[in-house]
């Protein structure tokens, strides 16, 4: 049985407009770019949050159409007009993007201090309660996980790939969000969207790179879900069952919609965004 099952989600394919397997109820918006959202972020009126696809930019070639990732050869004009129509989607102010590094960083932006970044922080994650402010992911089969607090007003957007799995990325900004915010577990909200899923996720050197612990989300022989794996480490956080979503969707199988770097090498990100 898939170590998903264990964690009691259930995905199926029950949304209009485009067609992806493996996904659960998500709300999508058909607009120039198209993107969706959560549905149980979504019963917030404190939360703009969206997960677009790789379509409505204007990238070209490997890239096509909307990266939001400067890092990867595409034109520095392309990647420019493609984040100002992610930030004119969800109505943004200032749209704050990261250095990924698939490390354990952290960077909060607290009401009150306004010493904002000029640049891009090399980090993996960003927490606010700075309403106006997008936090940006950029991805190619890494997860994108929100986790939004609605008692307190504070989020966090989260890159983690297999290597923030290993460091627990997770578990560290829930730390972090309790100890700067004064958050409780059992209010938070979280949702890992589109990534590599269990399907695909194959990693023959695991003995390797994976604590022993992660032997119990393999699913058969060198592939691992690691959707399970980050509810295992949000739930061991303090996040109640029911308040963690799946998107469900495997980006190696979904190229059509989103960028895939293990299924395309050279490709561009597509951006997860939360704010408040």
């Amino acid at each position: 049985m898939p170590a998903a099952a264990e964690c009691g989600f259930h995905f199926n394919s029950s949304f209009s407009e485009i067609s992806t397997p493996n996904v659960t109820d998500l709300l999508w918006v058909g607009e120039r770019p198209a993107y969706f959202r959560y549905p149980k972020f979504s019963l917030s009126t404190r939360l703009i949050h969206g997960v677009f696809t790789r379509r409505g930019g204007v990238s070209e070639g490997p890239y096509n159409s909307l990266n939001t990732s400067y890092a990867v050869g595409d034109r520095q004009e392309n990647v420019a007009a493609n984040l100002r129509r992610v930030k004119e989607a969800v109505g943004a102010e200032r749209l704050i993007c990261m250095n990924q590094s698939h490390g354990d960083g952290i960077l909060i932006l607290r009401q009150g201090h306004s010493d904002l970044p000029c640049e891009f922080p090399c980090v993996d994650a960003i927490i606010t309660d700075v309403p106006g402010n997008a936090l940006l992911v950029k991805q190619a089969d890494c997860q994108g996980v929100i986790v939004f607090d609605p008692i307190k007003r504070v989020v966090a957007n989260i890159h983690c790939g297999w290597r923030g799995n290993v460091l627990n990325i997770l578990g560290s900004v829930l730390t972090r969000m309790k100890e700067v915010f004064g958050c409780r577990g059992s209010d938070l909200l979280a949702a890992v969207g589109p990534s590599l899923g269990p399907c695909c996720a194959e990693f023959v050197d695991h003995e390797r790179i994976f604590p022993v612990s992660f032997k119990h989300f393999m699913v058969r022989e060198n592939y691992f879900d690691l959707w399970a794996v980050s509810c295992r480490q949000l739930l061991d956080a303090g996040l109640l069952q029911e308040n963690i979503e799946i998107a469900g969707i495997c980006t190696r199988c979904s190229t059509d919609l989103f960028y895939s770097y293990r299924g395309e090498g050279r490709t561009g990100r597509f951006g997860t965004v939360a704010m408040l």
